[in-house]
């Protein structure tokens, strides 16, 4: 049985989700009464935000790999990083990864592309709304994005930090968030809006919008899964049929 490592508490709440939810939909996905093998690296997420608001990408880098470094010495057999943010050096991160990793951005852009969508709002923290990343692994596969205004990337970034990022939930910064991408769906034409925070589904869901919801925390965790059932079932004859499987057991964006 493979181990995943996660980078985590980046921010708390939701690193307690991808763990609860990659043991509920592996034992789904598989039918059986065992858990998954998890390792968790809870970094400082004072100290990784530091680097991204100094600029400076070489340090954030060399925090990332010294995490997952700290993963592959527990055990770990590949490794993801449990927040949107820090995917802007992703690649460079993977270049020198000492285990293979897997990105939430790839995992959410070719669920874009398998439900056919064309048009994405973005929403997520300020770095991820500015770096253009999401942006641009999205016209890879023709699909067009956008973000808020400045004063909508203000509002958004509000809402997340610092309550949201500490698992709290406001029903009027929901309101006010809500009724922000209605308006910019209605005026696009966008086909589906990216939670591009893994805390902004704490607040957010499929049910607040008429367009497809991308929830990026399980996108990626049902990406874990596929990965961690796959590596169970390998070398038995089963690997399509469990792959199924945990597709099957899915949880979250909205088609």
């Amino acid at each position: 049985m493979q181990k995943v490592g996660i980078v985590g508490g980046i921010g708390p709440a939701s690193t307690l989700d991808y763990y609860r939810e990659i043991i509920a939909g592996y034992r789904m996905a598989t039918g059986a009464r065992d858990y998954p093998k998890i390792v968790i690296d809870s970094v400082n997420m004072t100290e990784m935000l530091s680097f991204i608001d100094g600029g400076d990408s070489a340090g954030l880098i060399d925090f990332l790999l010294a995490s997952i470094d700290r993963l592959s010495r527990a055990g770990a057999d590949f490794a993801v990083i449990a927040s949107n943010t820090p995917h802007f050096v992703f690649d460079r991160v993977r270049e020198r990864s000492v285990i293979p990793l897997i990105s939430i951005v790839e995992a959410t852009r070719a669920r874009a592309a398998f439900l056919g969508l064309k048009n994405l709002l973005l929403i997520g923290t300020a770095s991820t709304m500015s770096k253009h990343f999401y942006q641009d692994a999205f016209v890879e596969r023709g699909i067009s994005s956008f973000v808020p205004s400045e004063e909508g990337r203000i509002l958004v970034h509000g809402i997340i930090f610092p309550e949201l990022e500490e698992g709290i939930v406001r029903p009027e910064k929901k309101r006010e968030l809500v009724a922000l991408c209605e308006r910019l769906i209605r005026e696009s034409g966008a086909d589906g809006i990216v939670l591009g925070c893994t805390e902004l589904p704490l607040m957010l869901g499929a049910g607040d919008f008429g367009v497809a919801v991308l929830d990026t925390t399980r996108i990626h965790i049902n990406a874990i899964v596929e990965r961690l059932v796959a590596g169970k079932t390998e070398g038995r004859g089963g690997m399509e049929e469990s792959r199924s499987a945990a597709a099957d057991s899915c949880m979250g964006e909205s088609d």
